[in-house]
């Protein structure tokens, strides 16, 4: 089941399947029936129905499966099972949950979640707490059960997200805030990059870069040696990363990214997303070289505005970038410093060199 928003579907996160498969195994084992289809609370309201993709039961036990559908967001777990495994716990113990096939287990502090812990999100945990509550009250008994939540496949997908440089081994979050995934969520992203940040102050990282894509983060790497957790995929969102580090401060961050997108931070754009920002040839071209300049202000992309200078173009860039970060970052205690990468992935301009 999904949304429409405009032109694009929403969807449901990880958490809110995993509560409603919870909610279905539990009503199976507690009350005889599985219910078809299943509803659950999402934490802002409304309750939507999913239909079964699993269903199993045992003496002792029952297992449902919800498919995971992200409506229109390019989410890598659109598709996944999302299964829950929910048996009777000890007398007194209250809700038990542990990672099964696919979910990750905590191994880096900073995250909201204790180190060892499942990587079932607070807030995934308090839906599933009540759904299963529920059925427990429904049931007369008390909420002593024990429920896995398990994603078949898992492993492979968090190789494509940021669980590994997280500190999540071992597979996917159970993730959501509001039960619902909006599309092309910029929110979304912005809130792994507070994330890595979390991640890299508690591990004691005084130096922290924030790439804009996987050429620059490549180039910045090697360049600084830094660790994979000390690396975050800024992509088009500078402001979030240094908004978020102003309040957050790391002693060092350096900004690595393409010519195009780091003219437009040095013009005052902190989102750098082509659908939201442009180049100002104008004005890159006040900063060109005065043989080149009116070449450049008719330029129809910054490469080739970058190809008719030389590479004081892109120092003068990288130095204007730096100025608008240090602006950002107000008086917090970090130091900024901007590397400019070629398609190449070689380095055109380094405020810190």
């Amino acid at each position: 089941m999904t949304r429409a928003t405009g032109d694009l579907r929403t969807g449901f996160t990880t958490g809110t399947c995993a509560a409603a498969a919870a909610k279905a195994a539990a009503a199976r084992l507690l009350l005889g029936h599985w219910p078809r289809p299943v509803s659950v609370l999402l934490p802002r309201g409304g309750a939507p129905a999913f239909d079964l993709a699993l269903a199993e039961d045992g003496a002792g036990w029952a297992r449902a499966g919800i498919r995971k559908d992200a409506g229109d967001d390019p989410d890598v777990t659109h598709g996944a099972m999302v299964v829950a495994h929910v048996s009777a716990g000890a007398s007194g113990a209250g809700i038990t949950m542990r990672a099964g096939d696919g979910v990750g287990v905590v191994t880096k502090p900073g995250l909201p979640l204790p180190v060892g812990a499942p990587a079932i999100n607070p807030v995934p945990q308090r839906m599933i707490r009540a759904a299963l509550g529920e059925i427990c009250a429904r049931a007369g008994r008390p909420a002593d059960l024990e429920v896995e939540i398990s994603i078949p496949g898992g492993a492979a997908l968090a190789a494509q997200t940021w669980n590994p440089r997280l500190g999540i081994a071992g597979g996917l979050s159970i993730l959501g805030t509001t039960g619902i995934v909006k599309p092309y969520s910029c929110a979304a992203w912005i809130a792994s990059i507070h994330r890595g940040i979390d991640v890299a102050r508690a591990s004691g990282a005084a130096h922290v870069a924030g790439a804009t894509g996987s050429t620059s983060e490549r180039a910045a790497q090697v360049a600084l040696g830094l660790p994979d957790h000390a690396m975050l995929d800024m992509g088009d969102f500078a402001g979030g990363m240094l908004k978020y580090l102003r309040a957050h401060p790391v002693p060092r961050v350096t900004v690595a990214g393409g010519f195009g997108k780091l003219t437009k931070l040095a013009q005052g754009s902190l989102d750098l997303h082509s659908s939201r920002s442009q180049v100002d040839f104008a004005r890159l071209a006040d900063w060109a070289p005065a043989a080149v300049r009116q070449r450049v202000a008719g330029a129809n992309t910054a490469a080739e505005a970058l190809s008719m200078a030389d590479p004081s173009l892109a120092a003068r860039v990288a130095g204007e970038a730096a100025k608008r970060a240090r602006a950002v970052l107000g008086d917090a205690p970090v130091t900024v410093d901007v590397m400019i990468v070629d398609r190449k992935g070689a380095i055109a301009a380094w405020t810190a060199s």
